[in-house]
């Protein structure tokens, strides 16, 4: 077998804190870093190491390139921001071993977690996360929008919290407005809504409102939106602000 292998990684959400201890003990091993080059910018410099950054739309090339080094005898870490798994490169990189070059699946390959940017959200808030939840990301690039209304539509209709990933973009800043009007049709206008944005960086920012009063153009690539369920609530906290949870009791208190 050959000896070069590709290690899939994520650096979490913010601070190097946040980066887990066997992430960095891999990237450190790494003679090849590949990924999108803003989350490059954060990834520890090792001497020697060779890094190969790319645009934010260009996946499957990232993974094929990635894998091909790996081929060559390299030891490869591919990067994510977040968690790897979480609409990141792991899901690139194995679709690109399925259908290509049969050697790549000869290769070492591990997913290793990481903390994704729903996490550090929910630890900022409290618990919101607490009960039953759906991720979904709003992004069209991948999936027709019509995908996007219907689990959407499903996921307020199973009374789930709901965390939206890529709730906006300079290309399509109106999917998130789309989103939000199908949302108020669909749940009351007192649920919860929290938007959090840059968690764990410096320009981090959290604001808690609730789906009727929720101003969707404040959301950007940087936000995660939360909904809560209609059992998620708030906790008035002694020094201000609130807590937010979401039992994991469903119905009534215990």
């Amino acid at each position: 077998m050959n000896e070069g292998r590709l290690d899939i990684v994520g650096l979490g959400p913010g601070p190097r804190e946040w980066m887990t201890f066997e992430t960095q003990a891999l990237l450190e091993q790494a003679t090849d870093l590949v990924g999108y080059q803003a989350y490059l910018d954060r990834a520890p410099v090792s001497a020697g190491q060779r890094r190969h950054g790319s645009d934010n739309r260009v996946e499957l090339d990232r993974a094929r390139l990635a894998l091909d080094l790996a081929l060559a005898g390299g030891r490869v870490a591919v990067v994510s921001g977040g968690d790897p798994g979480i609409f990141a490169m792991a899901a690139a990189v194995f679709e690109a071993v399925e259908t290509g070059d049969p050697r790549w699946r000869a290769l070492t390959i591990e997913t290793h977690p990481g903390v994704s940017a729903m996490l550090a959200a929910a630890a900022r808030l409290g618990a919101p996360l607490g009960h039953d939840f759906v991720a979904l990301s709003l992004s069209d690039n991948l999936k027709p929008w019509s995908a996007i209304e219907r689990r959407l539509k499903a996921a307020a209709e199973g009374d789930f919290v709901i965390a939206l990933y890529n709730p906006a973009s300079k290309a399509r800043p109106s999917l998130v407005h789309d989103a939000f009007a199908l949302l108020r049709g669909a749940k009351p206008a007192e649920t919860l809504v929290a938007f959090a944005r840059a968690i764990g960086r410096p320009d981090e920012r959290i604001e808690l409102t609730s789906l009727g009063e929720a101003d969707p153009a404040k959301a950007d690539m940087s936000t995660l939106a939360l909904i809560g369920s209609s059992r998620t609530r708030r906790i008035e906290r002694a020094q201000g602000g609130y807590w937010v949870y979401t039992p994991r009791s469903y119905g009534e208190a215990r």
